[in-house]
């Protein structure tokens, strides 16, 4: 049922003449006309090039019968010429009332013709010079006339006009809302809203520290990365303490990575995995081979990592009755960069997932009024119940204007009233039939846009804040058939993204296969060590492990808490951490080098080549060094193995063959024992100067005199011709 009320344009106050407010009206009229207007209007899409704009700092999104109004502006001149003093105006219509979705986007966007007549108030605009921006506040007291002639309660246009030189140089339309306190009149229900926030590191980063430690044969350590910022940790606690209607959906692995204890009101999956994107990609193997399987981000999962969290974050005391009450958290699938199609809900219930939520991309608010954003699906694996944000509202909260030419929304102060006049307007469509809606906040939406937005919250009386068990035990919107017509056909996962997601898989699956490799082709096992030791160089100190194993066991944990949190929906972060990923990789194979060599000067046919490989591994290896020339008149041996030490250097020979004087290169690599080359090659040059001193030289000096002497008695023996 819609509420039905008076649709009059204008409402004259009875504490005003009427030929006055006639006069007013008329006045007003002609200045919001803005005829010759002899500078550009603003637009939210161009709000300081080339135009005058008025931008929202401060307002009174909810007003009550002893509130008053104050609004805060900002005006800039982004034109090239200077601005002469103006006045501001202050007008509402409070008689008005939205009649529909279209009605009051019409008027947010500056489309609408509703007239603002009744006139709050005005302030004075000092000179702007081109370029410059100029602040000015309107106060309206609580006995204002006009405020005190609201008889009905709900969103009210509110036009901000700046004229100047006799003409209207800019505007900007937002909205005031009358609440109920105070006003005669029929209290109709309030709606429910739940809103959720989800609490994940997305300033996480490589824990330094702990991967130097790991390199170093530490395989204690449990995480490789950090939370980041802890003061956002300590402002999101101070935030949930002061609104504990405020749903918070930690990530469990956000939780671990505190000091202190953070409420939380469910868990999603751990890191934040990007559930929707996996389905999308559809490719198991992929995830697999970059070190990340689906027991690592199941419900399961998250439950034992929340659990372990709370033990870690409480008191000796009272930790074995924490790490019970997070283990009973919900289990909640977070929306990644996808939506929730019917095969990413598959994956999901697989997952031990009976409860999603969805941000965006799962509700048919445009066809109709707003709904209970709860919404049970059946699937191959199981009933999930979907919890379905209202788009709308949830655009606002996570800072999104409703349009480009939204001028009243280009502020956070602007999007509050939008929201707050927006929530009061759904609960006028149908103010006697029970609905809870959701509105979901971002990752990073900044503590204290999240507290403003809860203080108006908490001040609508239309509104009735609700937790998530409340709206999981709502009635259902939609079930069966008409659930599975909402459910959408396509992940909407767009291809940069999806090709950015397959290309950090394929780097991923990279590093964690340099672990596989050192572990089978470079590493050797203890006894070699302790022979690599013990012959070839025994003052080094013994810095052997007792489990090597349990240190390559250590590597691939690391390369898959790289690759989860990669996987998150979040483009910085990925960045991060496949930074890290990389960056271990490239020192583990870097740790083996071939030590510098000095340019070889060769006297003779034959000659020897030492070389030097240091290993920086805490384990010993068993490599082979390769050396190839660039000249076929001087060659060294192909190819010598060598095992070398923890902390170590080992030493092996390369023979050095002349064919003729000359100089040329030899290229040193290192090759693990599937001859494959790793690492950084060294170069060196070898300079030959060929001398006979050998027996070979001898022969050959006695084979040439007899030569000669054989030439010379050929020529005197030989019979001569008659002629000579």
């Amino acid at each position: 049922m819609t509420l039905h009320r008076s649709t009059r344009s204008t409402r004259r106050s009875p504490r005003r003449p009427i030929a006055w407010s006639a006069l007013l009206a008329m006045l007003l009229a002609l200045l919001f006309a803005g005829l010759g207007a002899p500078v550009p209007l603003a637009s939210a899409d161009e709000p300081a090039d080339g135009a005058v704009s008025i931008a929202i700092d401060e307002s009174t999104a909810v007003v009550t019968d002893d509130s008053g109004f104050r609004i805060a502006l900002s005006v800039t001149n982004g034109t090239d010429a200077p601005l002469e003093a103006g006045t501001m105006t202050l007008a509402t219509n409070t008689g008005h009332v939205f009649m529909s979705r279209t009605d009051i986007q019409d008027w947010a966007q500056g489309d609408s013709g509703i007239p603002a007549v009744d006139v709050l108030g005005t302030a004075e605009v000092p000179r702007i010079d081109a370029g410059a921006t100029a602040s000015v506040a309107i106060d309206v007291p609580a006995d204002d006339a006009v405020l005190q002639s609201f008889t009905s309660w709900g969103p009210k246009p509110l036009l901000l006009s700046l004229s100047s030189g006799g003409a209207v140089v800019a505007r900007a339309h937002t909205f005031l809302t009358r609440s109920q306190d105070g006003l005669n009149g029929e209290q109709t229900p309030a709606m429910g809203i739940t809103v959720a926030m989800p609490l994940t590191g997305t300033a996480r980063s490589v824990d330094e520290d702990a991967v130097d430690g790991l390199l170093d044969g530490d395989e204690q350590t449990t995480s490789y990365t950090a939370a980041g910022d802890t003061q956002t940790a300590q402002r999101q606690a101070a935030l949930l303490e002061a609104h504990p209607g405020l749903q918070a959906v930690a990530d469990p692995a956000y939780l671990a990575s505190l000091s202190t204890p953070l409420q939380a009101d469910a868990v999603m999956q751990p890191a934040d995995f990007d559930i929707t994107a996996y389905a999308a990609i559809d490719d198991a193997d992929a995830y697999a081979a970059a070190g990340v399987g689906t027991e690592d981000w199941s419900a399961d999962a998250a439950a034992t990592l929340a659990a372990s969290a709370s033990t870690n974050t409480s008191t000796n005391a009272n930790a074995g009755d924490a790490a019970a009450d997070a283990a009973d958290l919900t289990a909640v699938a977070w929306q990644g960069a996808g939506r929730w199609t019917s095969q990413a809900l598959t994956v999901a219930r697989q997952q031990g997932y009976e409860v999603v939520i969805a941000d965006g991309g799962f509700n048919d608010d445009g066809s109709g009024t707003v709904h209970t954003g709860k919404i049970e699906v059946d699937t191959d694996a199981g009933t999930v119940t979907v919890l379905s944000a209202q788009d709308v509202l949830t655009g606002l909260a996570r800072g999104r204007a409703t349009s480009e030419s939204a001028d009243g929304e280009r502020t956070e102060a602007g999007r509050l009233a939008r929201f707050v006049a927006q929530s009061a307007f759904y609960q006028m469509e149908q103010p006697y039939t029970a609905r809870n809606l959701l509105v979901c906040l971002d990752a990073d939406t900044d503590p204290k846009t999240a507290d403003a937005l809860m203080r108006l919250i908490e001040q609508s009386s239309w509104l009735q804040i609700t937790d998530l068990g409340t709206l999981l035990d709502a009635d259902a919107y939609a079930t069966g058939t008409d659930a599975d017509l909402l459910v959408p056909d396509d992940a909407g996962l767009a291809a940069e993204r999806s090709d950015a997601l397959r290309q950090a898989l394929d780097s991923l699956a990279a590093v964690d296969a340099t672990v596989t490799r050192l572990s089978s082709s470079i590493l050797v096992d203890e006894g070699s060590a302790a022979a690599a030791q013990s012959e070839q160089n025994a003052a080094i100190p013994d810095q052997r492990h007792e489990d090597l194993s349990g240190w390559i066991d250590a590597l691939h944990t690391a390369c898959g808490e790289f690759a989860l949190h990669a996987l998150a929906d979040d483009d910085a972060l990925r960045e991060r951490m496949l930074a890290g990923a990389q960056d271990l990789s490239s020192r583990l194979l870097g740790a083996v080098t071939i030590m510098p060599l000095e340019t070889m000067t060769v006297l003779s046919e034959t000659a020897t080549m030492p070389v030097s490989v240091r290993n920086d591994l805490p384990y010993a290896i068993a490599v082979d060094v390769s050396s190839i020339t660039d000249s076929s008149q001087i060659v060294t041996s192909r190819q010598a193995g060598v095992t070398v030490p923890s902390g170590g250097e080992a030493q092996v020979t390369f023979t050095i063959r002349v064919v003729a004087s000359g100089s040329a290169t030899a290229h040193l690599s290192l090759q693990d024992r599937d001859g494959a080359t790793f690492g950084a090659g060294r170069s060196t040059t070898i300079t030959s100067s060929l001398r006979i001193s050998d027996m070979s030289g001898f022969v050959i000096i006695v084979i040439a005199v007899a030569l000669g002497l054989l030439g010379l008695w050929r020529q005197f023996h030989r019979k001569k011709d008659p002629d000579e």
